[in-house]
């Protein structure tokens, strides 16, 4: 301070008459230069550490906010390339389960085809065995009816009864018989009711 002190009084002294206006006094540049230097070394000892600080904490943020960037990108990236794949293998499986339930269902269709060509068959068999059976009952119920008639009118033709069952039998069966025999002679006449 001292230093300061006599560099003023110094320029206090010598302070002539033709002072330059735009030239500063020796002592106003003198106290300006260490003002400026204490200011310098004021700014480089408190000032440049915490701007420093700042710009690193800054800087660090800035990158760490780039590398936690680029990783959420790779990890989105990741998840990305993953669902495309489970997308695919749901795809995939998707169409497996297409083409087995089609399979399935032909084999379905085709089972209950046979199962019902089986049936068809099967009702025909029935159908037939039952219009045999009719036949064959109808037959006799008319052979019967055919005999009683015979045997009336034999009886009628003849002029007397005839008693035995066995000879009853035996004429409606000659005469069934006979009729049978002509009506495979002549296949061109129809044989049915009425003709």
């Amino acid at each position: 301070m001292s230093l300061t002190v006599a560099l003023v009084s110094a320029a206090t002294e010598s302070g002539g008459h033709d002072e330059n206006v735009l030239i500063p006094p020796l002592s106003e540049l003198i106290i300006g230069t260490l003002a400026f230097g204490l200011l310098v070394a004021f700014f480089f000892w408190k000032i440049r550490p915490q701007v420093s600080k700042v710009y690193q904490e800054r800087t660090d943020r800035i990158e760490g906010g780039l590398a936690r960037a680029e990783a959420a990108q790779r990890e989105a990236q990741a998840l990305l390339e993953e669902y495309r794949a489970q997308l695919a293998e749901a795809r995939a499986e998707a169409a497996r389960i297409r083409d087995e339930a089609r399979s399935e269902g032909l084999q379905i269709t085709a089972g209950l085809r046979d199962e019902a060509q089986r049936e068809i068959i099967e009702l025909r068999a029935r159908a037939d065995a039952q219009l045999a059976a009719d036949r064959a009952q109808i037959v006799a119920q008319v052979r019967r009816e055919v005999g009683d008639l015979a045997v009336e009118l034999a009886s009628k033709i003849v002029g007397y009864q005839v008693e035995s069952t066995t000879t009853q039998s035996r004429l409606i069966d000659d005469f069934i018989a006979a009729l049978d025999n002509s009506a495979a002679g002549s296949t061109a006449a129809p044989v049915g009711p009425g003709g």
